[in-house]
C-alpha cells in the first residue's frame, strides 16, 4: 500500500478526481449546444482534450459552422503533440503502450510526469494522472449530459465561465515576464477586435496566427543576434 501511494500517485489521484469533476461542466454544456449524449459521449471519449472539446462546442453553441469548431478545437490540440515529444523521451513507450500513452498525454498527465526527478515516478504520475482523468472525465461527462435538462441553462450556474476559469488558470502561472505578458495582452486585443466582424471560433484563430507571427520574429531576431556574435 505504502509503495502505491507514492508523491506522484496522490497528485496522480487528485488531478484525475478534480479535472474529472470538471466534465460535468462539458457535459451539460454541450446537451446545451445541441449535441445529443452519444455525440457528447464521443467528444471525450475520442478528442478527450478539454480545452478543445470546449472549443468544440462553444463554438457551435455560439452559431459557429462547423468547420470553425474543428479548426478551434484541433489549434487548442496541437499542444498535445508538443507533450507527446516530452512524454516520448521521458517514458519510451512501446507497442500497445505507446497508443495508449497517445490517447491520454493531456496537460495534467505530461505535467505530472515532468513535476517528477526519478524515473519510476515519472512514470507512475503519468499513468495515474492520465488514466485517471480519462476514466472521471468521461464518467462525469455522462453525469452532465444526463442532468443537463435539469440542470437548465449552464449560465444560471455559472458553468458558461468554467472554460474561460480553467484557461485563466493554465495560462496564469506561465505569464512570467514581460514579454508572454505582452504576447498575452496582444492575443487577448486582437481577439477583441476581432469577434464583432468574425464568426464563432475564428477570433481564436487570428490570436493564434498573432502568436505564431511574434513567436516567428522573435526566434528570426535571435537567428540575427547569433549570427552577428
Amino acid at each position: 500500500m505504502g509503495r502505491s501511494l507514492t508523491p506522484a500517485t496522490r497528485i496522480g489521484l487528485s488531478i484525475a478526481l478534480a479535472t474529472g469533476l470538471y466534465g460535468v461542466s462539458f457535459g451539460a454544456l454541450s446537451v446545451a449546444a445541441g449535441l445529443d449524449l452519444w455525440q457528447t459521449m464521443a467528444l471525450s471519449l475520442l478528442m478527450f482534450t478539454g480545452g478543445s472539446q470546449f472549443a468544440f462546442v462553444g463554438v457551435l453553441a455560439g452559431g459557429g459552422a462547423g468547420a470553425a469548431a474543428f479548426g478551434a478545437a484541433s489549434l487548442l490540440g496541437v499542444r498535445n503533440a508538443v507533450y507527446a515529444v516530452q512524454i516520448n523521451r521521458l517514458l519510451h513507450p512501446r507497442g500497445w503502450a505507446r497508443l495508449l500513452a497517445a490517447q491520454v498525454t493531456i496537460d495534467e498527465s505530461a505535467a505530472t510526469a515532468a513535476g517528477q526527478t526519478e524515473p519510476a515516478e515519472q512514470r507512475r504520475g503519468f499513468w495515474v494522472a492520465g488514466l485517471g482523468v480519462f476514466v472521471c472525465w468521461n464518467l462525469f461527462t455522462l453525469v452532465g449530459a444526463l442532468l443537463g435538462d435539469v440542470i437548465g441553462d449552464p449560465r444560471r450556474w455559472g458553468l458558461d465561465g468554467a472554460a474561460v476559469a480553467a484557461f485563466i488558470g493554465l495560462l496564469w502561472p506561465r505569464l512570467r515576464g514581460g514579454e508572454p505578458v505582452a504576447i498575452a495582452v496582444v492575443c487577448a486585443l486582437a481577439t477583441a477586435l476581432a469577434m464583432p466582424w468574425l464568426p464563432a471560433g475564428v477570433p481564436i484563430l487570428v490570436a493564434a496566427a498573432v502568436a505564431a507571427a511574434w513567436g516567428a520574429l522573435l526566434a528570426r531576431r535571435n537567428v540575427a543576434s547569433e549570427a552577428r556574435a
